[in-house]
Formats: structure tokens, sequence, C-alpha cells
């Protein structure tokens, strides 16, 4: 199919700076705050091996997504990329499982903000939960239905104060940790079969904590000079990030221990602050619980960007229905695709389960990866700015961790995969009939 041409296209308004804002304020949240713990409960302290083996194998399919972005700066990330490079139907498979996995990751970002807006307050959570993250929703699809820049402003101070709170759980915990935090940091095997299964079932989890730097691609059609600006920014988000989490998962870890932090992730869904509390410091806990509020907030504001951006390039190429690609006078907000895509995540937050939706999305995002890389195979040398084996390990490893995740959520996303091909297949079969008549 030929590229877009559509046009009115959306302003570029992002830069270096705010793609960055971007990409921090879609990496930095949930999966630090919340699926941290849920990975903990399945690998014990040695969530930190999984942490860092899935930053790794992230940064590899985090530079495809860069050249490709870089190459083709359009909205839609990889759905453009499959309609590219690769044929229509797995261009719809990458953009379908794009909006299963972010649109459960939003949801997750919801309930987690919650859970800790509920233990900072000290609100009763019993039938709050799910109430305040539809609140929650609701907001933020207000104020990216007013346009790029109040969305900007938004992130830059959701972005310093998640980041400063997580600075400051590093430094205030490596100041008081505890004599025996080394002992609790240590790992013991057992089991070696078991324990590589758990370190894996948790490195599949933790993957998609990083792969937030594909919304810098996916809004690529908005990102000034995206040829240098995409990659700088997807690269510093990447590294950045890493870094981060492995700096928190090892003081928090060391401070209360691997089955603390995962008995208040599953019990409080707010681990840090658990850990924060541990410090004995006045005020510590209040500091990260802020902190991981404003950080779920980024994670929603990010993905309802994100997402509606996928609709708006699933609009133009007749997946969707064409009014989901109007755009506002100003073309600032495809308005319907982002209505929809608030709905869409309200919707999934009513299922209440923090590992559900997290889960789901593990393997949703993997599968979008195995496709972002398949694509990147066929940039041509001109294109490519990283070595093509690069892009060969990158798209290995998706296949490899995507049999880690627990069957139900496989059959599960595959069902919805089937029904996203039926949809595919009925609208474009429909719009034919029409068109012989």
């Amino acid at each position: 199919m030929s590229d877009v041409n559509q046009p009115k296209q959306l302003k570029r308004e992002l830069g270096l700076f705010g793609a960055i804002l971007i990409g921090l304020a879609s990496m930095v949240g949930a999966g630090i705050f919340v699926s941290l713990g849920i990975a903990t409960g399945i690998s014990g302290s040695s969530v930190i091996l999984a942490l860092a083996l899935a930053g790794f194998l992230a940064a590899c399919n985090g530079l495809n997504i860069a050249q490709l972005g870089a190459n083709h700066p359009f909205s839609g990330g990889v759905y453009e990329y499959g309609y590219r490079y690769l044929t229509p139907w797995l261009g719809f498979i990458g953009g379908w499982t794009y909006l299963l996995a972010k649109t459960a990751v939003a949801a997750s970002a919801a309930l987690g903000f919650a859970g800790y807006f509920l233990k900072l307050t000290g609100l009763p959570e019993k039938g709050l939960v799910v109430a305040i993250a539809e609140i929650v929703i609701f907001i933020f699809t207000l104020v990216v239905l007013g346009g790029m820049r109040r969305s900007k402003v938004t992130t830059i101070v959701i972005v310093s104060v998640a980041i400063s709170s997580l600075l400051f759980l590093v430094i205030a915990g490596s100041v008081v940790l505890p004599a025996n935090g080394l002992q609790r940091l240590s790992i013991s095997i057992t089991n070696p079969g078991e324990w590589s299964h758990h370190v894996l079932e948790a490195t599949a989890l933790m993957f998609v904590a990083y792969t937030g730097y594909g919304r810098i691609a996916t809004l690529g059609e908005e990102v000034v000079e995206p040829l240098k600006n995409i990659p700088r920014a997807i690269i510093f988000t990447t590294i950045l990030t890493i870094v981060l989490y492995i700096a928190v998962a090892i003081v928090s870890l060391a401070s209360i221990g691997a089955e603390a932090f995962s008995d208040a992730a599953r019990l409080q869904a707010a681990p840090l602050e658990v850990v924060a509390e541990s410090f004995g410091i006045p005020g510590a806990a209040q500091i990260l619980a802020i902190g991981a509020i404003t950080a779920m907030l980024g994670v929603v504001l990010s993905a309802i960007l994100g997402l509606s951006r996928i609709f708006l390039a699933m609009g133009r190429r007749g997946d969707m229905p064409s009014f989901v690609a109007k755009l506002n006078d100003a073309g600032t907000t495809p308005y319907w695709a982002v209505i929809i895509v608030g709905i869409a995540i309200a919707l999934l937050v009513l299922i209440g389960d923090l590992k559900t939706t997290w889960s789901f999305s593990a393997f949703a995002s993997l599968v979008r990866s195995f496709i972002t890389n398949l694509a990147a195979l066929q940039l041509s040398d001109g294109e490519r700015l990283y070595p093509k084996w690069l892009t060969w390990f990158a798209l290995l490893s998706c296949l490899f961790l995507v049999f880690w995740i627990e069957v139900q959520f496989w059959l599960i996303g595959l069902g919805f995969i089937a029904v996203g091909l039926v949809w595919h297949f009925a609208i474009h079969r429909y719009k034919l009939v029409v068109t012989k008549d």
C-alpha cells in the first residue's frame, strides 16, 4: 500500500526535550512503582537480574524502533512500519497489539495511582480503587483533548516530580541501608531449572516496563527533525530508565527484602512507599507516594497520546472508521480517537486486577516488538542506522521471551488478535462491496 497522503497532518511541535519527556513519562511509571513488586513475587531477589536482562533486550528493540521512526516519521508507529515494510495484515496486527498492550498499561497505571493515592490519604480501599482510576482516565482524556502543548506542560511537571522521588529513594535508602542489606540481595538457587524459569518469566513481565520508548516513534509525525531527534530521544530515555530502575530495585530489596516487597505490591499496590517507610525518615513515605501518583498520571497521559495516534493512523488507512482520523481545527488533536481511547481504558480498568492487566500487556508488547523487528529487517542499507545482526538478536529475543508468559494470557492475547483480524477482514470486505455497488 502507498504511503500515507493525508492533506492535514499533525503539527511538528515536539523537539528533542519534548520527545525525551514523553519517553520518560511512558517509562517511569507503573513499571517501577507497581510491576517491579509483581516480578519480585515471581523471582525473588533474582528480579534484579531479570530487570537488567529485560533492560538490555529492550534497548536492542528500542534501537530498531529508533531507526524505523527516523526513516518513517508518521503517526502510528509499528502499525505504519508493518504497512510500509511488511504486509497490511501484519501492520494491522502490530497496531492492534499496540492498542491492546498500551490500553492494558494505562489501566494498570490508573489502578496503581488509585492504590498509592488511597494509602497516602488513608481512605479505605474497598470499592474506591476502580472508581478513582476511572476519574483519572476521564481527567487526562480531557487534558489530551487540549492538544500537544498542554500535554507537554503537564508532562514536564509529572516527570520532574516522579524522577525526583525515585532519586530521593535511591539516595536516602543508600544512606540508611541496614547492616544486613547485602545479605537480602543474595540469591539462593536450590533448583536451577525452576529458578531460570522464574527469572525468564520476570524478565518477560519487566520487558514491557521499558517499552515506553515506542511512544516517541508513535508520535513521530509531531517530532521536529525526526531523523535526528527520534533516535537520540529513544537512546537517552532507555539508558536513563535502565540505570534508575536497577538502582531502585537494589535499594528496595536491600531495605526490606524480596518477600516483604512482593507482599507490599500484592496487598497494598504501593511497594515503594513501604520501602520508604522502612527508612525511618519523617515524610519519606509521603514523598514516594507523591512521586508514584504523578508517575502513574504520566503513564496514563502518554498512553492516551500514543493510542490516539494509532487510531488516527488506522482511520487514515481504513482499518478504523474514517471519522477517527479527524483533527481539530488547530491540527493538534485527533479528537474522536482520543475519546475512543479514553473509553477503552476506562472499560479495562473495570477488571481491577494489576497482575492480569500487566501480564496481558507483556504478551501484547512482545508480539508488537516482534513485528517491529521484522519490519526493521526490511530497511535498506541507506536507511539502516544500526547493524542488521542487532535487529536479528532483538527479534529472536522477543520470540524467546513470549514463551515465558503464562498460558492464560497467551490465550487471551491470541483471542483478541483473532477478533482484530476478523474486524480487519470484515471492514475491508464491506468497503469492497460498497465500492462495487
